[in-house]
């Protein structure tokens, strides 16, 4: 799929990567429409790269209905935006548990539903979901996140095969930790063991080559962090003996308060 000249609605472009992700895309030409909660701080970014914005909580229902219907003509759907939702679940409220399920799960589901019958009818079109290798193992106080993020991986690669041949790509980007924009930037806390980070530009470039390669699943991460990963997927119980072992219950914690307004 071509990102030059094609219409694309990107989530979350307040948060995390998404003002690098805004960047790269306006760069190779696409015609942007940006959306998010925060007015002050979405205009600033759609006057950057002149695109046209929707003001959406993608925590409610009606409100992804409307931003679907704003953003009709979309060809490439960047579903970027996620809560954090660390913690331990004994410590959150139902609707937390509710939100964190809408906004990670619900929205880029019933987004990706709504605008893909206008691709399928042209032939034409990619849905990039950026999840996380967090969709891939678990890991202590991030129940919520881990839960949503397994759900997004599951429904990436099933809708994928839903839409084959008919012209539509489907990708998931998973990046493990990240440096600068990630959360260990915004806590300060070092990453578990030291495993090392990627550059937020590292997972641009994982996003823009789903989408021109139409590429199933893309992990962005160093190498020892993709096989500790899939070890941890196929092995859980001894995944959570090591994570003890090299302190990672402490790094949550400090994450965890960090992150505790954004539930």
């Amino acid at each position: 799929m071509h990102i030059a000249g094609a219409t694309v609605l990107l989530t979350g472009v307040t948060g995390g990567i998404g003002g690098q992700l805004a960047a790269e895309l306006s760069a190779r030409g696409a015609d942007l429409i940006l959306t998010g909660r925060r007015r002050e701080a979405l205009d600033p970014i759609a006057e950057r790269f002149g695109a046209r914005t929707v003001l959406a909580d993608l925590g409610d229902p009606d409100d992804v209905l409307r931003l679907a219907s704003e953003a009709a003509g979309t060809q490439i759907l960047v579903a970027n935006a996620a809560l954090p939702s660390s913690g331990d679940v004994l410590d959150y409220t139902p609707e937390q548990i509710d939100r964190a399920i809408a906004v990670n799960l619900r929205a880029p589901a019933v987004l990706a539903r709504l605008l893909a019958g206008d691709m399928v009818a042209a032939r034409r079109g990619h849905i990039c979901f950026v999840g996380s290798l967090s969709g891939l193992a678990a890991t202590k106080s991030s129940s919520m996140y881990t839960a949503t993020k397994f759900g997004l991986r599951g429904f990436a690669l099933s809708f994928r095969q839903d839409l084959h041949a008919t012209g539509v790509g489907v990708s998931i980007v998973q990046p493990g930790f990240v440096r600068d924009l990630g959360m260990f930037a915004k806590t300060g806390s070092p990453t578990p063991g030291g495993v090392r980070t990627v550059s937020p530009e590292r997972v641009v470039k994982g996003v823009v080559r789903s989408i021109e390669r139409n590429v199933a699943e893309i992990n962005v991460a160093p190498a020892e962090l993709k096989f500790l990963t899939r070890i941890a997927s196929q092995f859980p119980g001894f995944a959570e003996r090591v994570q003890r072992r090299v302190g990672a219950e402490e790094t949550m914690e400090v994450i965890v308060e960090a992150q505790r307004s954004s539930r």
